[in-house]
């Protein structure tokens, strides 16, 4: 599949912002089931931009601005090949070992409810342990754009059975790591076709571990494994540390920020778009 990204981020501020600093993870590396065709990164304020990665091998952009601003606007565009492994990631750079992901971390601690959650979907190995809280988790949650923020961890999210792509995520590595499989938070693209799920910004998954498999992703958000339509661009342990578009700055007054995501098939035209 050939799909065109296209992700714009736009802050507006009050007043104006000094030492404005945004740390980017916008760029995807090439895995054999991904193949970066063209990609672009755009800021619309003087300012450097020094590329470099994180500890997780993830490409990362800092942009660190010149002078005050009253808006600043990021946009990302570029093209990928992707093609379809079943969900089995191969070729990628892991500069950790799995069993550092079976760390938990404030956003995907589990409770008594989770750990219960997780013991009540555990089968006898692990891809069907994985399979099974896959299929448990999209049937015990409503997604809901209005139910939590970036800030609601798993626990909460669990709690109110409902929440977006990253709670969804989050109570997967809560189960996954209380069972003791190594799992991460994966940020990125999805090009949706039969779901009735659309979401407002990037999506968010998980990989898990299987020992003979490797990492294998899965989408409790929409109860499937990953496909061909979906584009990798980060991994972390949660949210934040593979969130694409982290910043500082001093001053600014009230701020309010406008995102719009598209991923699109070129061949078929299908596509996931939509703003906020």
């Amino acid at each position: 599949m050939r799909i065109r990204i296209d992700y714009t981020t736009r802050y507006d501020y009050a007043l104006p912002a000094s030492h404005v600093v945004q740390l980017l993870r916008v760029q995807p590396r090439a895995t054999e089931d991904q193949h970066i065709l063209s990609w672009r990164l755009e800021v619309d304020a003087d300012g450097s931009l020094r590329s470099g990665f994180d500890v997780y091998g993830n490409i990362t952009h800092i942009f660190y601005a010149e002078r005050a601003l009253d808006s600043l606007t990021l946009r990302v565009t570029g093209e990928v090949s992707t093609f379809e492994n079943h969900g089995v990631v191969r070729g990628s750079i892991e500069p950790m070992q799995p069993l550092l992901y079976r760390r938990t971390t404030p956003l995907s601690a589990p409770d008594a409810a989770l750990r219960g959650f997780a013991a009540e979907h555990r089968r006898d190995d692990t891809l069907s342990t994985l399979h099974a809280m896959l299929t448990g988790i999209h049937g015990a949650m409503t997604f809901d754009a209005e139910a939590t923020g970036t800030g609601t961890d798993a626990v909460t999210a669990f709690g109110l059975k409902r929440g977006v792509c990253q709670d969804f995520s989050h109570i997967f590595l809560a189960c996954a790591r209380h069972l003791e499989i190594p799992a991460r938070y994966v940020s990125g693209h999805f090009v949706q076709q039969d779901s009735s799920v659309i979401e407002p910004a990037g999506h968010a998954w998980v990989e898990a571990w299987d020992d003979t498999l490797g990492w294998v992703g899965f989408d409790p958000t929409n109860g499937i494994s990953v496909t061909e339509a979906y584009v990798r661009i980060a991994v972390g342990h949660d949210y934040l540390a593979a969130a694409p578009v982290r910043g500082a700055r001093r001053g600014g007054g009230d701020e309010t920020m406008e995102v719009s995501v598209s991923a699109i098939d070129v061949a078929s035209g299908q596509s996931q778009s939509q703003s906020q």
